[in-house]
């Protein structure tokens, strides 16, 4: 299978975000590379695809769809303990070496990566989710923003009943895409992935844009959590550690962000396994940093008392977890309840 051509014209739509250059080419505007495409050409995620001066993308189709917890994703202050209906399709537009979703992400560029197709209308989508009583569907497994114009289809039948739309993204973003989603996209989880230039690099991106975006889909209004994967001598440094603390508090110390541990996995089955001792390092820096809700990921029960919600005010117990379920939610009416202190989020 020519895997260049493999995208699926069967289940790609012309598309939204792109301008035309010249009667040929293309600029595609999903994602912060903005790709210039050539006629018969794809963009770096290589599922976005220039037919005759038209940008053809994804559509009618998922990879995966599931039914989770809305901590796995992680979002921590957006209705904890409820569902939500998960989807991802084909594509990324990055590489990193240590995915954990890499047969989906990397299928267009990697010819040992596995994912299949399954079509499935935005229709078909929004009846299931309603049909479970969940009130929020999640773009995630592979980079969401490269898919944008199939979530905001499923998103705008989904909004007329009251049912939230999240992204699970790299932050690769543009102004554009940003705006585009703007009022459909309510929630936001971001990868911070590093706080090192060289590391971006590698994956194929910018530091800086992923700062850029994050600041600017946090102007907008729209509810952001930020997950760092703290892999062993990658980025594990106190002083990168810091740095990426110091950056969230700078934008807002109401922001989450949630420090998780790394597994070996695609491409780096060499490295290490991040230890309890040097997540609950890491979350420590933040809280010192001044971020109010820091928590730490993958190790269930194994971090002292970093999965929890605690209030900033007084310090009282507010959400106890364990991994992925709500052992216990104290929050009532969006506030302490000790101390009345408001608690940033979006709660049940």
């Amino acid at each position: 299978m020519d895997r260049e051509y493999f995208h699926l014209k069967n289940v790609s739509f012309p598309g939204e975000l792109f301008q035309k250059i010249n009667d040929n080419t293309v600029k595609c505007l999903s994602c912060g590379h903005k790709c210039k495409i050539p006629d018969k050409r794809s963009g770096i995620c290589k599922v976005r695809f220039n037919e005759n001066g038209i940008l053809y993308v994804p559509f009618d189709y998922v990879c995966s769809i599931n039914f989770d917890p809305i901590e796995k994703k992680p979002f921590f202050h957006v209705y904890p303990g409820s569902v939500t209906l998960s989807f991802g399709m084909l594509g990324c537009n990055f590489k990193c070496s240590f995915c954990q979703n890499w047969d989906i992400s990397q299928f267009m560029k990697d010819s040992e990566a596995e994912g299949r197709i399954f079509k499935i209308t935005a229709n078909k989508i929004v009846e299931l989710t309603k049909e479970k009583g969940i009130k929020i569907i999640t773009s995630t497994y592979n980079e969401p923003l490269i898919t944008s114009e199939w979530s905001k289809k499923i998103f705008s039948i989904a909004k007329e009943f009251n049912i939230f739309g999240a992204y699970v993204s790299n932050g690769y973003a543009s102004k554009e895409v940003v705006n585009y989603l703007k009022g459909f996209v309510n929630f936001f989880k971001i990868d911070l992935k590093s706080f090192d230039e060289k590391n971006y690099k590698k994956i194929g991106g910018k530091l800086q844009s992923v700062l850029d975006s994050i600041e600017y889909i946090y102007q907008q209004g729209i509810w952001i959590e930020i997950v760092t994967l703290l892999i062993p001598d990658y980025n594990d440094s106190d002083e990168e550690i810091k740095n990426i603390a110091g950056f969230i508090y700078n934008i807002s110390p109401d922001i989450p962000w949630h420090i998780t541990a790394f597994h070996p996995d695609y491409k780096m089955l060499d490295y290490k396994y991040t230890s309890s001792k040097d997540l609950i390092r890491a979350a420590k820096i933040g809280y010192n940093t001044g971020l109010k809700y820091v928590y730490t990921g993958n190790i269930p029960g194994g971090t002292e008392n970093f999965e929890n919600t605690y209030c900033p005010n007084c310090k009282k117990l507010l959400i106890e977890r364990s991994g992925f379920r709500i052992l216990r939610n104290n929050i009532k009416n969006s506030n302490c309840p000790n101390c009345s202190a408001p608690i940033a989020g979006f709660w049940v």
